[in-house]
């Protein structure tokens, strides 16, 4: 990582680490642009993102970036086989109904899947429900049990079996644990699912 990344969220430097230069990567829920400006910048990549939110689409296309407006799981389906040396699926997957239909849609159009998610498993998580009896929460899951978007619940270790499980294989991995509004981290090494706000992994078959 370099000098001009720590704008992006600790995650999100991770990820761009991991992107080749000159690329070709769809980056699916791409929010502001964030990640694809930086790749687009820093390593040339040629990119595209589709969006959900109006208004974060208008942003992206002011900053130059192209980007579709729409339900990413139904946005896949109308590319090709290998259309993209890379699929970004950033802290999306814990809203995702299907993830297994996805993850394949995703590995059919992408050499390599790199998905990252807040680890439900983290230490304040597990006090909370042991000591407190209550929902999760914390700065990584703000929500409240009512409002939030999330409606899977993934661990580090549960994902690394789903990944098993479905017959593709684990590239990379990183367990992070981030602070300052997420804009900082660092890699956690030791007991990872219990002390990572987020884990982050490349797939592929």
């Amino acid at each position: 990582m370099n000098l001009n990344s720590k704008r992006l969220r600790f995650d999100l430097q991770i990820i761009a680490s991991w992107i080749e230069p000159g690329a070709k990567v769809i980056d699916l829920g791409c929010g502001r642009g964030e990640l694809l400006l930086y790749l687009k910048e820093h390593k040339g990549i040629r990119g595209i993102g589709i969006e959900k939110d109006e208004a974060e689409v208008r942003e992206c296309i002011r900053k130059g970036l192209s980007v579709i407006q729409g339900d990413l799981n139904e946005e896949v389906l109308d590319y090709p086989d290998q259309s993209f040396d890379f699929v970004i699926l950033s802290q999306t997957l814990q809203q995702i109904y299907e993830p297994h239909v996805l993850l394949q849609s995703l590995l059919r159009i992408g050499r390599r899947v790199i998905v990252s998610f807040p680890n439900f498993s983290h230490w304040t998580i597990r006090f909370d429900l042991l000591l407190r009896g209550r929902a999760p929460k914390n700065p990584q899951l703000p929500y409240e049990w009512y409002n939030s978007p999330n409606i899977r619940v993934i661990t580090i270790k549960d994902f690394r079996k789903f990944v098993y499980d479905l017959g593709y294989k684990v590239i990379k991995e990183a367990a992070v644990s981030t602070y300052n509004q997420d804009r900082q981290g660092n890699v956690v090494r030791f007991l990872a699912n219990l002390r990572a706000t987020y884990g982050i992994f490349m797939i592929g078959k």
